[in-house]
This record gives structure tokens, C-alpha cells and sequence, in this order.
């Protein structure tokens, strides 16, 4: 296999040599003093420069590195990231109850897995990969809001349904309880305190909330608040964002347009509003969301999805803007590997022409990196970059498009102020 690797490499070095030396030299300059990025209006700042990036999703890190023997898959992954170009990665801090469980019962964890968490974290510093951590999935995949509801139904709580999450008083301390072990924890490797540590880009409430019981965005509205500020008043250094994947609620209605023909109880723009709330996401597979629609319309409808969003973001939100999670699976009728090329290249475009005419969007996390050998993870929208010249290729060229426009933007400001 380590044959295998080594050919794999050349091939995409020899693509990609060049964009590569100039992802690098400019990724040296704008990280020699690590700082905690943070936000001037629409847009990301690092040290009191621009911050943009292109980025990676591996949900996985923490839960593979929990096995001592299988840790070289995240120091891979991350490796071949950052030789990419690639600068922000986001992942999960949380596993609830099940296998390998990070928290195993409210308030009961796993040592062994916060130190899997401690070593993702340390790797991301070492690669000089910045990291969103969310802290709650929406579905039952690493246990998430359901198993947080099962808990209090356990403890002989009177829940109704997972919707319970949002609204029981019990449910919710569980979530600010896991929120403060997560932010307060000393890394036992970099024996920093994850709150205090500029490796961590920014914290995210929950992966994509969705609430059945009430599709207008109000009650997932009032857990944000709740929530954020809780965050926010044991850590005001790091940004937060809610882990949205964008639809539109009732605060604007004609906004619903844009949804794929259905809302999921949140609220782009209520949500986002909120004061705590530092910058807005969005996620995107039209591939599944309008499974019977040709190409051609999906595509339509991810360039209408950006666009709007951006708007929004830039005049109402006056936040930040990223593109959280977006991919192609190799699941769909018809797949080809140049068609997925083809949709990168799209989104990637349409997210440089957005950040480079009036900023706000900041950069997007393709959805998701893996390591060779790592068939038990795969969702069909994995990338193995040393496996993938081609599509490495495209990644490593919106590294460098996202990286000379941030250094174009700097030498702008650097102008204004001289």
C-alpha cells in the first residue's frame, strides 16, 4: 500500500507542483504568528489581516484516533491537507453514548477518548490546520440529540420526542454540561486549554439542527440564544457559528423560494441574527435534496442556494459567510469521476467570484477527506487526496485562488492604512 501512497504522490505532485509551492509560500507568511481569528463585519480577519481558505470535512478524526494503532490515518489526512493548501478542517467533538462513546453518560466520560480529541487537535496545530469542533450531532450517528433525550427519558424525565432537546431545562444542561467539559479541557498533549488555544478556529452548536415540531425557526431560535451565550460566557476568544445548513424560515417568507422545496425548522436569517452568533454557514447536496432533477437544474439550484445566502449574509447578517459541507456522491446514477470535477470546480468558482466581488464569503469544506483504507467511513462523498490526483489538483488550484486573493486584499488594506 505504501507503494501505492508514493506513486500516488508523484502523480499529483507533478500536476500540481507549482500551485503547490505558491499555496505554501503564501501559507508560511500568514501564519507565522498564530493569533485567534476573529471578525470586522463581513469578513474574517487573522492578526488584523483578511482570513479566507479553503477547507475539509473528516467527522471522523476523533473517533479513529481513539485506537493508538490507527492514529497515522488523521496525521495522513492532515498532512496531505496542508500540502494542499487546505487551512480550516471541521470535525466532531462529540461521540454520546454507543461504541467508542466520548461521553458515555451525561456527564460521565471516556478519558481515552477526550485523549483521541487532545491528539486530532495537537496534528491540526503540528499541520498548521485551523479547526471547527462541533459539539452535537442532530441525528443518531455518534448518539446526538436523540441519545441526549433517551438520557433524560432514562432518568425518568418527562420527554415527549427528540424535539424535547431544544425546550427540557434536563436535556439542556446535559448539552451545556458536555459544552464546558469540551471548552475547559487541558490538551494532554499541547497541555493547552481548549478555550484558550488558537488551533480551534471557531466552536459550532449542532450539526445541521432540524426541529419537526415547529418549522418556523422559532424554538431552535430560542435554544441558539440559550446556547450561544452559554458558550460564549466561559469563551469569548473563539468565534461561533450554529452549524445551519441554510434553509429558510418564516422571518422572511419570500426567502423559502430558494429551499429545495421543503423547510426543517430553522431560520437562516433569525438564527444567524443573534447577537453570540459570529458568522453564518450553509450546506448543500442537491444531488440529494433533488435526487430526480438532471445536472443541470441541481446545479441551478446550488448557484441560487450560494447567491442568495451571500446576499443575505452581506445586507441583512452583515457576517461572515461559509460553505460548511458541499459535495458529490460517487453513489449517484451516473457518476463519473469528471463530473464531480466538473461540480468543484462550479462551487469552488462561485465561492472565488463571491469573496472576490464584495467579500463575505470566506471559504468553503468540501465534504470529506479520508485516508486509503478507510472503507467503513465512506459515504460516497469521500476524497482520498493521494488516491485522487485529479480532484487534488482542484483543491490545491482553489487553495491558491483563495490564498492570492487573501494576500490581494491585504496589500489593499495595507495601502488604505499606509
Amino acid at each position: 500500500m505504501a507503494s501505492i501512497r508514493n506513486l500516488n504522490y508523484v502523480l499529483t505532485f507533478l500536476g500540481i507542483v507549482f500551485i503547490g509551492s505558491l499555496v505554501c509560500e503564501a501559507r508560511v507568511l500568514t501564519e507565522i504568528t498564530p493569533g485567534f481569528v476573529q471578525t470586522k463585519g463581513t469578513e474574517f480577519e487573522l492578526n488584523g489581516s483578511p482570513f479566507l481558505f479553503n477547507g475539509f470535512n473528516s467527522y471522523w478524526m476523533m473517533h479513529v484516533a481513539t485506537d493508538p494503532k490507527q492514529r497515522d490515518k488523521v496525521s495522513n489526512v492532515f498532512r496531505e491537507a496542508s500540502a494542499s493548501g487546505l487551512t480550516v478542517c471541521r470535525t466532531w467533538a462529540f461521540s454520546d453514548g454507543g461504541d467508542q462513546a466520548l461521553q458515555v453518560s451525561p456527564g460521565v466520560y471516556d478519558e481515552q477518548v477526550l485523549q483521541a480529541l487532545d491528539f486530532v487537535v495537537a496534528e491540526a496545530k503540528k499541520y498548521r490546520v485551523r479547526l471547527i469542533l462541533s459539539l452535537v450531532n442532530n441525528y443518531n450517528d455518534f448518539g446526538g440529540r436523540p441519545q441526549y433525550v433517551q438520557w433524560a427519558k432514562t432518568a425518568g424525565v418527562p420527554v415527549n420526542n427528540n424535539d424535547d432537546f431544544y425546550t427540557n431545562p434536563t436535556v439542556k444542561n446535559y448539552y451545556k454540561n458536555h459544552a464546558k467539559r469540551v471548552l475547559t479541557r487541558i490538551n494532554t498533549i499541547t497541555r493547552m486549554t481548549y478555550k484558550d488555544d488558537p488551533t480551534v478556529m471557531a466552536w459550532e452548536l449542532i450539526n445541521e439542527p432540524r426541529c419537526q415540531v415547529d418549522y418556523s425557526g422559532k424554538t431552535i431560535n430560542g435554544w441558539v440564544q440559550e446556547m450561544a451565550s452559554y458558550v460564549k460566557s466561559i469563551d469569548n476568544k473563539h468565534l461561533l457559528e450554529v452549524g445551519m445548513e441554510g434553509f429558510y424560515g418564516d422571518s422572511i417568507p419570500d426567502r423559502k423560494q430558494y429551499n429545495p422545496g421543503y423547510q426543517v425548522g430553522t431560520d437562516f436569517i433569525s438564527n444567524n441574527l443573534i447577537r453570540e452568533i459570529d458568522f453564518a454557514t450553509i450546506h448543500a447536496y442537491p444531488d440529494n435534496w433533488l435526487s430526480k432533477e438532471n445536472d443541470a437544474a441541481q446545479m441551478a439550484f446550488m448557484q441560487n442556494w450560494m447567491t442568495s445566502h451571500w446576499k443575505d449574509s452581506a445586507t441583512i447578517l452583515k457576517k461572515p459567510l461559509v460553505f460548511t459541507e458541499f459535495g458529490k456522491s460517487k453513489k449517484d446514477p451516473g457518476y463519473s469521476i469528471y463530473g464531480r470535477n466538473s461540480f468543484m470546480n462550479a462551487v469552488y468558482s462561485s465561492i472565488y467570484n463571491l469573496a472576490h466581488n464584495g467579500g463575505t464569503f470566506a471559504g468553503g469544506l468540501v465534504w470529506q477527506l479520508v485516508d486509503e483504507g478507510m472503507d467503513s467511513y465512506c459515504d460516497g462523498y469521500e476524497i482520498a487526496l493521494s488516491q485522487d490526483p485529479s480532484t487534488s489538483s482542484i483543491i490545491s488550484q482553489q487553495s491558491y485562488k483563495m490564498t492570492a486573493l487573501e494576500h490581494s486584499l491585504s496589500s489593499t488594506l495595507g495601502t488604505r492604512r499606509g
